[in-house]
């Protein structure tokens, strides 16, 4: 690996040529980059560690629930989204794969103010 030519600085899971994700190293003796023509021999990965980290909104951020609706607290990720009701912003979203499988997904909005929902076929 020739560390002076690198056009991305970072960590091995990534190409120092083209900034793509590198596949997980596998029997072969080298890894490629699916995208140029990078490789590194596999030696390289030994001894490294991998490790992710998954962020969920605080609780604090979730919407509390409106005295007048049922009793269930809104769940999901909130998104910069405005109502078409209340005009406020802030929406959570999740999806549904309602038609074929080639068709695409179904996303469900609901208004974490007034608790208004849309759909929209994507």
């Amino acid at each position: 690996m020739c560390d002076d030519m690198s056009n991305f600085l970072g960590d091995l899971n990534f190409c120092p040529e083209c900034g793509n994700v590198l596949p997980l190293p596998a029997t072969q003796d080298t890894v490629r980059c699916p995208r140029c023509s990078f490789s590194i021999p596999v030696g390289e990965f030994t001894g490294q560690e991998m490790q992710s980290t998954v962020m969920f909104n605080p609780v604090e951020q979730s919407p509390v629930t409106l005295e007048h609706e049922e009793d269930y607290e809104l769940k999901g990720p909130v998104i910069d989204r405005h109502c078409s009701r209340c005009n406020k912003e802030g929406m959570i979203y999740h999806t549904r794969q309602m038609r074929s499988a080639d068709e695409g997904q179904t996303v469900f909005f609901t208004c974490i103010h007034c608790r208004y929902q849309e759909k929209e076929d994507s």
